[in-house]
């Protein structure tokens, strides 16, 4: 099951203090990432690298963006 992080609405630094937050939460798995600028997909997408997870997939989706990382 996945964990989904809805940062939608909220400027950066705080999609990523959200991700990071569940990252170290759940430690290894899926997480969506749901986001609404660009400064956000780029800067999330590259914590959760910092962090040893894989970007699985970004999605368009509405105005923003859905970003799926993983860890096994």
């Amino acid at each position: 099951m996945s964990s989904i992080v809805d940062a939608r609405g909220l400027s950066c630094p705080q999609p990523v203090i959200l991700t990071m937050n569940e990252i170290k939460k759940v430690q290894k798995g899926e997480i969506i990432v749901l986001v609404d600028t660009d400064t956000s997909k780029e800067n999330v997408s590259r914590a959760a690298i910092s962090q040893g997870w894989t970007i699985k997939e970004v999605v368009p989706e509405g105005i923003g963006y859905k970003i799926t990382i993983i860890k096994d």
